[in-house]
This record gives structure tokens, sequence and C-alpha cells, in this order.
């Protein structure tokens, strides 16, 4: 039988999803996209999971797309087959919306490489952690393409124009400990999987739906004006007003005793 590409296992309220093709540093294949979407379906299904840890097999986390998936047989149709923007419209996009609309919070536990588009998944989950040993590539300008599965936008956002524009064009790696000096990830930590289950498990017990409410207009706060920006929060601030965690909170505080957060 083949082997799983993504691993799946629960850890209390926390599913740890382990990207499973370590002699490829866990470079994506369709197959593993699907897998992967599987993975996350599962942990959205069962109510008791309120936070996911994403990491890889073996010594890298993600080295992109695989291009051996790419059919650069001699022909009159190559240039067609070996057209990236399929599988980037197909399987890297997807990925990335499904990362930035899960209804729980995502760490990154970046254990080694993070290039290409296996770089843009770390940004695309809330949280990254990293190895100190990890590093980050923009490896596209090395194949002559351009950063994708979110990667131009997230870097910016991440990092500033000069910063982002640099890697982006030059290729060069970024060690983790820098990475954290620059704001792309939060932290570095010997063990990245089990300080991103620790921190997993610190927010799972917290208010979900306030959460991710949170992420929501942290990504799209470039997109309005603060009038407008101003509007957003109070109409998202309401709405967490009728969640039973707003209660929950504001009654555990008045009466100085730990909350019991549902994620509702």
């Amino acid at each position: 039988m083949t082997e799983a590409t993504v691993l799946f296992e629960v850890r209390a309220d926390v599913a740890l999803i382990t990207l499973n093709r370590p002699a490829s540093l866990n470079a994506f294949t369709r197959t593993m996209h699907h897998d992967l979407w599987a993975a996350l379906d599962q942990a959205e299904a069962d109510p008791a999971i309120r936070a996911c840890v994403i990491t890889g097999a073996g010594r890298g986390f993600c080295a992109g797309a695989d291009l051996a998936d790419f059919d650069f047989t001699p022909g009159p149709d190559m240039l067609q087959r070996a057209d990236p923007g399929l599988v980037i419209d197909q399987a890297f996009n997807p990925t990335t919306r499904r990362l930035q609309s899960l209804r729980m919070p995502s760490i990154a536990a970046v254990n080694g490489v993070a290039a290409g588009a296996g770089a843009s998944l770390a940004m695309a989950c809330d949280i990254a952690i990293a190895a100190p040993t990890a590093s980050f590539i923009q490896a596209f300008s090395k194949i002559g393409l351009v950063p994708d599965a979110g990667g131009s936008w997230l870097l910016v956002e991440r990092l500033g124009l000069a910063r982002a524009m640099a890697l982006a064009m030059t290729g060069d790696k970024l060690a983790a400990p820098q990475a954290k000096d620059w704001g792309m990830i939060w932290d570095v930590a010997d063990d990245p999987v089990a300080a991103a289950l620790a921190l997993a498990t610190r927010l799972a017990a917290m208010p979900t739906t306030a959460l991710v409410a949170t992420r929501a207009l942290m990504q799209s706060a470039s997109t309005r004006s603060l009038t407008a920006h101003l509007d957003a929060e109070r109409d998202t601030q309401s709405a967490m007003g009728r969640t039973h965690d707003y209660i929950e909170g504001v009654k555990a505080f008045l009466e100085k005793r730990p909350a019991r957060f549902t994620g509702k």
C-alpha cells in the first residue's frame, strides 16, 4: 500500500497534521493537497478540536511544488503541459484559502526548510514557530517563476516591501532566527512541534470564535480605511457579544475565576 502523504493525529483538543513525503522534503503533489484538505476537513468536523498544528516529516517542512509532477516531455504542446497556472489554481490557491478560513487557529511547526510554496504555507497559518536550523527560501526566481500560493502578498504583509522584494528576487535563504527578528514568524524553538502543540493547546482553551474573528479583521484591515474598519470592528464586536464565551468571560472576570470557554 502507498503510504499516506498526510498524517492526521488528535492530541486532546488539537489536531496534528504532518506532511509526509520526507524523501522529497514534503514537496506538494496534487494528491498531497487533496490529502491535506481531507485532514483539515476531519479537524473541522470534530467539534472537540479547537486548534491545529501543521508540520513536516523528516528533515524538511515543505519544499513547495514537486516539479516531477510537471510534464516537460518535448512536443508541440509542452508549454501547455508545463504551465504551472493550472496546478496553482486547482491546488495551491485552494490550500492557502482553506488555511486562511479555518474555523480554528492554525500553527505551522517549521521543522526544516520551507521553500517556495512551502514558505507560503507556513505564512498562511495564523502563527509559525520554527526550529533554529530551519530556513525560508523564495526559490521561484531560480526557475523563472514568481512567488505563489499567496507568497507575494504574505511576504509584503509580514516583512514590508523592501525585504520582501529582495528575498523574492534573490532567492536568498532566510534563517529562522532572522525570520523571527524580521516578523515573518512568531518564535524559534529547539522542538518546534512541541512548542506549537503547547501553544495550540493554550489557544484551544480560548474563545475560538473570537480568535477566528480576530483573524478575519486583521486579514482585511489593509483593504479598508480606518473609518470603515472601525465600523467592521463594531459589527464584529457586536456579534461576539452574542456568544457564550463572551458572557462566560465577563462572568469569570467578575467572579475572579478561570473562564471555561467552549469555543461558541
